[in-house]
């Protein structure tokens, strides 16, 4: 396991654009709906136990919060979408910062997605995922909660949100900015994951080791 996962630490909440750090480096953004177990996936991910507030309320994340692993180096928890409760100019204004960041954000090389895998591929993860193949945003999404089924209806679950996946996004990539992603490549991948369990984490550890340039 890359132990630089374990030195991850807060950086900065930002609440508008002016505030972001500089964009040099590498970075992955970590999206997804609020009651999804966003909080839950990072700190398993970086071993690191209330690196990411958990609340029993979701939707409390309302900044973009950066966490640094070294010099280069950083994951980024972007606001959980769709649970929320708060006022309607609030939720704009949050969709208006995470949108401009994603648009223009250099230093971004992927976007981890968090889906419940009871409720995958919601609205809201679905208008993200098309934003990303339009941009050719590399996304690679994680079905947490898997402990929740049996290990046949997660394997099953996991299958058929790769056949959706595949009916979606494995046409022609189209021509736009390239983020290091060859036409051959698929710009969405799967997998189970589990932060009660602690499973799925080399899996998930292999792909930020890529696009984070470990190596």
């Amino acid at each position: 396991m890359n132990q630089a996962y374990h030195h991850a630490s807060f950086m900065l909440g930002v609440a508008k654009l002016s505030q972001l750090p500089p964009d040099t480096g590498h970075e992955v953004a970590i999206a997804g709906r609020s009651n999804a177990g966003k909080s839950s996936a990072i700190n398993v991910i970086t071993g690191i136990r209330s690196l990411a507030r958990i609340s029993k309320t979701p939707g409390r994340t309302q900044q973009i919060n950066f966490f640094c692993l070294d010099e280069h180096r950083r994951l980024v928890d972007l606001p959980g979408y769709g649970y929320a409760r708060v006022p309607e100019s609030i939720k704009q204004a949050w969709q208006h910062l995470v949108e401009k960041y994603l648009e223009t954000r250099s230093s971004l090389r992927g976007i981890i997605i968090v889906m419940d895998v009871r409720h995958p591929l919601t609205n809201y993860d679905t208008h993200l995922l098309h934003w990303c193949y339009i941009a050719r945003m590399p996304v690679h999404i994680l079905l947490t909660k898997s402990d929740k089924l049996s290990r046949g209806a997660a394997t099953a679950a996991l299958h058929q949100v790769r056949l959706s996946l595949n009916r979606e996004f494995t046409r022609q990539v189209p021509p736009a900015k390239s983020r290091g992603q060859s036409q051959d490549d698929s710009p969405v991948t799967v997998q189970l994951f589990s932060a009660l369990k602690k499973t799925g984490i080399e899996e998930v550890h292999g792909k930020l080791d890529e696009w984070l340039n470990f190596g």
